[in-house]
């Protein structure tokens, strides 16, 4: 598919390299619901896009049904052996902690301990992504191999965590266009060390937002938010429901986008939204296959987005969908798994989908009957039998300018490529013959 934002078309050759290198800044960050491995990961965005604001919610504020939770940051946290020697620690790796873990100072035989131990038995070598966020406990995540070496004896629970009374951050950008109708891009920024699931989303969005902030010249407002999942979708809708309701023509949940692994598509809950149907089109057009998912699958924001009273016209476009790859929420989930080739190809799935969306306009004929094409350069002035498709194809398109298709629906209608379609109106805009 042909690019679209006509002042902006070039791509830079090296945008998956660089947004490789971001990734690898941001894994090491222990992201959580709050905190500042969260600060920080919304302060390194806000170098690459300035505009970005940083907003704060404070612990115990009530949002719909929920209440947002305490503020968690780790000192350390590590597991001494009958030996003396570390046999877990944090600093190696952030998944060891179990998410959202409360303090504690303690000695305890193994048999305890083995209640505040999570392993994978059918991943003996993956440390597990696992966390408490609305529970108070405390543990360790290990490999399952690791697990089984425990010796018997006494062993030293040491974790330095705070949890008190903070904030919950999330980050805002807003790029207006020439209408007060939005297009919307979400992420989530609340998993720790994991690559494919966490961090793609986040550098995927921030080299978008930094592009669509050059382009400049938009038919249609931005709104694009790096939140932490769920609690973080809840606050946004406490704060903005009525004017998402309003405004928002067509929205898209970014997550794990670079693995190896095919596309994949999980529709609105309706599954007939402008984003649904500029998804299906630009995979369509843009890839040799790709996975069509029941939107009963779902697991992202896409749960609230869509939720009944809220019915955003949301939709998420993924490689390897979240919980179907083996790596997914353990270690495995690291650097080495995604693919800076991968992460740039859905980079320009996302650009050519948002380029739709902002040309996704309805138009009308100007004329009362076809227009004289010729009169308008539009027509061939040596007539040709090869020609006569041409021709076609933009009365075609003509025909469903009532002002009530939009480009995607005339394209679907007349079977023209989604950007052939979109340029053909263009020149008639450009005509005056449809407005």
């Amino acid at each position: 598919m042909k690019k679209l934002f006509d002042s902006c078309r070039m791509d830079d050759p090296q945008i998956g390299e660089e947004m490789y290198s971001w990734a690898q800044e941001l894994f090491p960050l222990n992201r959580s619901l709050t905190g500042d491995g969260n600060r920080k990961t919304l302060q390194f965005i806000q170098k690459i896009v300035p505009a970005l604001r940083i907003w704060s919610v404070k612990s115990g504020t009530r949002c719909c049904d929920w209440t947002v939770p305490e503020e968690w940051n780790v000192e350390e946290a590590y597991l001494i052996g009958p030996s003396g020697a570390r046999v877990i620690d944090f600093h190696e790796n952030n998944l060891h902690l179990l998410g959202y873990s409360e303090p504690i100072d303690k000695s305890l035989d193994l048999t305890e301990l083995q209640d505040h131990l999570y392993s994978l038995e059918h991943q003996p070598n993956a440390i597990p992504y696992v966390t408490s966020y609305y529970k108070r406990r405390w543990g360790f995540c290990l490999s399952h191999n690791q697990r089984k070496k425990l010796k018997k004896g006494l062993y030293r629970a040491v974790i330095k965590s705070r949890k008190e009374r903070g904030v919950l951050n999330y980050g805002e950008i807003i790029i207006p266009g020439k209408t007060k109708k939005e297009i919307f891009l979400s992420t989530y920024i609340c998993h720790p060390s994991m690559a494919n699931d966490q961090i793609t989303g986040i550098v995927v969005l921030t080299a978008l937002a930094r592009w669509i902030n050059k382009c400049k010249k938009h038919n249609h407002t931005f709104r694009i938010i790096w939140i932490p999942e769920t609690i973080g979708a809840i606050v946004y809708l406490s704060k903005n429901l009525k004017q998402l309701k309003r405004n928002v023509v067509a929205g898209w949940q970014l997550a794990c986008l670079g693995d190896s692994g095919n596309f994949s598509y999980l529709p609105s809950r309706e599954g007939n939204t402008q984003a649904d149907l500029i998804s299906l089109i630009s995979l369509k057009e843009s890839v040799k296959k790709y996975k069509t998912w029941s939107f009963l699958k779902r697991g992202s924001d896409e749960r609230q987005w869509c939720y009944p009273g809220v019915d955003l016209p949301v939709c998420s476009v993924m490689r390897s969908k979240y919980n179907t790859y083996k790596e997914y929420h353990t270690s495995l989930d690291n650097l080495k798994y995604i693919k800076a080739a991968a992460i740039q190809e859905s980079y320009r799935i996302y650009k050519n989908m948002i380029g739709v969306a902002d040309e996704n306009i309805a138009y009308k004929t100007t004329t009362i009957g076809e227009p004289q094409l010729g009169r308008h350069n539009l027509y061939p002035t040596l007539q040709k039998k090869e020609m006569a498709s041409s021709v076609e194809e933009i009365l075609n398109i003509l025909s469903f300018c009532d002002g009530n298709n939009s480009a995607v629906s005339i394209a679907n209608k007349t079977k023209t490529p989604i950007h052939k379609c979109i340029n053909t109106l263009k020149k008639l805009r450009a005509a005056r013959v449809i407005e």
